[in-house]
């Protein structure tokens, strides 16, 4: 399985399980995310939901069998796909339990999103951090809203477009999470905010999200689906497909050329 999922006193835990490809994510792994999400929320004994991964990296980001699949993909395919990503993101959004991710290792691009969807994000020092679409000329449409939300859209735009890798402190003076600490007291780190989450009224923390939703203009259906359109559009066009036919090929892109 790609997704282990398991409750510990009032704590639904989701563990990236795919250690062999640095836990990349698939069309099948946003479906068990989205679904371990929409469970963990109206389990009546679940108080609070674990992001974590096992392995040296949180998520690379996409699965490269994935991505040979997407190049094949008609426009209709490639929008469902997108929307697929979409809804995880705003599942975990708006989830009315708190949402905690522990980030053990390094994200990239899609991984991003995960994080900034989370209300609270604790990571190493260790981690490396990157937005890496425009790199395979995508992209970072669907996680966008998080980001920008997260970072602000004046440093959304140089790490978006120049796909450069950032460091823990660097992602925690940008907002995208919450606190850095060493690896041996990650697990502490991440206790001690469950405690915290798990001593709230549930109806108030439910409550509490929905304000903060509510004054901070949330992104819409609409929203969701000019993301989707706009990805799908990318992943379609003559760029799109030279940067990841380069990318799987391990070559130079020839953009404007494809």
């Amino acid at each position: 399985m790609s997704l282990l999922t398991t409750i510990e006193d009032g704590v639904a835990i989701l563990t990236l399980d795919r250690p062999e490809v640095r836990n990349a994510f698939d069309d099948a792994l946003i479906t068990a995310l989205t679904r371990a999400y929409e469970a963990a929320i109206v389990d009546p004994g679940v108080h609070v939901i674990l992001l974590k991964a096992n392995g040296p990296v949180f998520c690379s980001g996409g699965d490269l069998n994935w991505m040979r699949r997407m190049a094949g993909y008609t426009r209709h395919e490639n929008l469902a796909d997108a929307m697929a990503l979409a809804t995880l993101m705003r599942t975990i959004d708006l989830s009315p339990k708190p949402t905690v991710a522990r980030v053990h290792g390094s994200a990239f691009a899609g991984a991003t999103g995960l994080i900034a969807a989370s209300d609270i994000a604790v990571a190493v020092p260790e981690a490396e951090f990157a937005v890496t679409e425009v790199r395979i000329g995508l992209i970072p449409s669907v996680i966008s809203p998080y980001l920008v939300r997260a970072m602000g859209a004046r440093q959304a735009r140089r790490y978006f477009l120049t796909a450069e890798r950032f460091s823990a402190e660097t992602a925690l003076a940008l907002g995208l999470v919450h606190e850095v600490v060493p690896a041996a007291e990650l697990d502490a780190a991440v206790a001690r905010h469950l405690k915290a989450l798990k001593a709230g009224s549930p109806m108030a923390i439910a409550a509490t999200k929905a304000l903060v939703v509510a004054v901070d203009r949330p992104f819409d259906q609409s929203v969701m689906q000019d993301t989707a359109r706009r990805i799908a559009d990318q992943r379609a066009s003559a760029d799109g497909r030279e940067g990841v036919s380069s990318f799987l090929e391990k070559r130079k892109p020839n953009w404007g050329a494809a």
